[in-house]
C-alpha cells in the first residue's frame, strides 16, 4: 500500500548542486553556448561500478528538486511519492540524478541569466530549443559525474520526451528509459493550448517585448493566466467536479449586494496562477512551451517512428493513464506500437486514474506497482549490484 503521507520513508535534508560546464554546447538552433551553469540534486549513492546511475527528467514546469526536503521547507520535492528509500525510484539502490534543465529558471543558464557577450539579461534573445539540447547537456553534467551509462532515464510528459531521446541520441548510454504519460508530438490541440498561453503573456503590458527584466517589470498578469489554462487541461473533467463542482467561495445567487460570486474553482485557479507567476519566468516558460512544440521523435527518419525506434537499444517501460486527455493513452500506445514493430524490449501499462494528466505525479497504487516492479528488475541486473 502507499504510505500514508509523501513524508513516510523521505530522504529528508537534501542540498542543491551547482557546476559550471565549461565545454561549449552546440544547440540544434545553430548557436553555441560557450559554455553553462547547471543546478542538479542528487540522492543516494553511486556504486563501486558507477552503474546504478538514475537520470530523472522534468516536465515543463518541474527543476532539480525532485525529492526530500529543503532547509526549512514544509514542502518536498515534487515526485517525493516515488523516489526515496524503499520507493519505486529507490534510493537504497539507485544513484538518482535531478537537474533543472537549461532555458529553465531555477538556476541553470537560462532567459533570466546573464548573456556573457553583451553583460545584460538574455531575456527573449536567449536561443531556441529543443529536447535534444536538453539531453546534451544532461550527458555534459553525466561526464561531470563520472557516469558511463544510466541504468534509467525516467521522465513524465515532456520528461518522458526526453527519454526517449535519450535513447536514440546516444543509444549505449542508458539501458532503460521510462517513459510516463508522453507522446512522440504533440497533437494540434496541445500546440493550440500552448499558443494561448503564449498569446497571454504576450498580452500583458509589463512583457515589454520580453524584455521586462531590463525594465524591473514582469508580466504576472499574462504568467498567472497562462498557467491557469495550462492547469485546467492537466486536470480532469471528473477531477474538477469531485474537488469544486458548483460550489461557492464568497458572493450570493440571491443577494445582489454582496461580493461578487467567486466559485470554488475560480479561487483554486486564481491561487494556482498567481502562485505560479510569483517563482516562473515568462521567457522561459514560452521558450519551453515552444520546444514542447517543435518535439517530433521521427521527424528525421521519414516521419517514420519505427524507423527512429530501430536505433534505440534500450528497454522501455511506457505508462499512460486513463483520464489523461492532454497526453492521451492512444499517444503511449502509439509509442508501444513503434518499439514493437520495431523489435524493441517494451512493457507497457495503462493506469486507471481520474486525476487526469497530473495523475503522473500522485499516489497511485497500480501505478506504484508498475515502476516498483519494473525497477526492482533493473536493481537486480545492475552490474556490482546496487550500491
Amino acid at each position: 500500500m502507499l504510505p500514508d503521507s509523501p513524508n513516510d520513508h523521505s530522504i529528508g535534508l537534501v542540498s542543491t548542486q551547482y557546476v559550471h560546464i565549461e565545454q561549449p554546447l552546440k544547440l540544434a538552433c545553430g548557436l553555441v553556448l560557450k559554455s553553462h551553469d547547471l543546478v542538479y540534486e542528487t540522492y543516494g549513492e553511486l556504486n563501486g561500478e558507477r552503474s546504478n546511475g538514475v537520470l530523472l527528467c522534468h516536465a515543463l514546469s518541474g527543476d532539480h528538486h525532485a525529492a526530500g526536503f529543503h532547509e526549512g521547507d514544509s514542502r518536498p520535492g515534487w515526485w517525493e511519492h516515488y523516489v526515496g528509500p524503499g520507493k519505486p525510484i529507490d534510493t537504497d539502490k539507485f544513484f538518482v540524478v535531478s537537474l533543472n534543465n537549461i532555458g529553465s529558471c531555477f538556476g541553470s543558464t537560462g532567459p533570466a541569466s546573464i548573456n556573457p557577450d553583451t553583460g545584460e539579461v538574455w531575456g527573449a534573445d536567449f536561443p531556441s530549443l529543443r529536447a535534444r539540447d536538453w539531453v546534451e547537456s544532461q550527458k555534459l553534467l553525466m561526464k561531470y559525474l563520472g557516469i558511463e551509462c544510466w541504468a534509467a532515464v525516467i521522465g513524465g510528459s515532456l520528461g518522458g520526451m526526453q527519454a526517449m531521446r535519450w535513447s536514440l541520441e546516444h543509444p549505449d548510454k542508458l539501458l532503460n528509459a521510462v517513459v510516463i504519460a508522453s507522446s512522440m508530438k504533440l497533437t494540434a490541440q496541445n500546440i493550440a493550448f500552448n499558443e494561448i498561453a503564449r498569446r497571454a503573456i504576450k498580452s500583458d503590458s509589463d512583457f515589454c517585448d520580453g524584455h521586462y527584466l531590463t525594465q524591473n517589470k514582469a508580466p504576472l498578469r499574462g504568467l498567472a493566466l497562462a498557467r491557469m489554462i495550462g492547469h485546467v487541461t492537466y486536470l480532469s473533467d471528473e477531477l474538477m467536479g469531485q474537488k469544486f463542482g458548483r460550489q461557492l467561495r464568497i458572493g450570493d445567487l440571491v443577494d445582489r449586494n454582496t461580493d461578487p460570486i467567486e466559485f470554488q474553482v475560480e479561487s483554486y485557479l486564481n491561487y494556482q496562477g498567481d502562485k505560479f507567476s510569483d517563482t516562473f519566468d515568462a521567457n522561459s516558460y514560452i521558450l519551453i512551451t515552444k520546444m514542447l512544440d517543435y518535439f517530433d521523435l521521427s521527424r528525421e527518419y521519414e516521419n517514420n517512428p519505427v524507423k527512429a525506434f530501430s536505433h534505440a537499444k534500450c528497454n522501455f517501460l511506457v505508462v499512460s493513464f486513463s483520464s489523461d486527455w492532454r497526453f492521451a493513452p492512444e499517444r503511449s500506445r502509439e509509442i508501444t506500437d513503434a518499439l514493437l514493430a520495431a523489435g524493441k524490449s517494451v512493457s507497457y501499462v495503462e493506469i486507471e486514474s481520474d486525476k487526469g494528466h497530473d495523475a503522473f505525479l500522485l499516489p497511485n497504487e497500480r501505478y506504484q506497482n508498475a515502476l516498483d516492479g519494473y525497477l526492482s528488475h533493473v536493481a537486480q541486473g545492475l552490474k556490482g549490484g546496487a550500491k
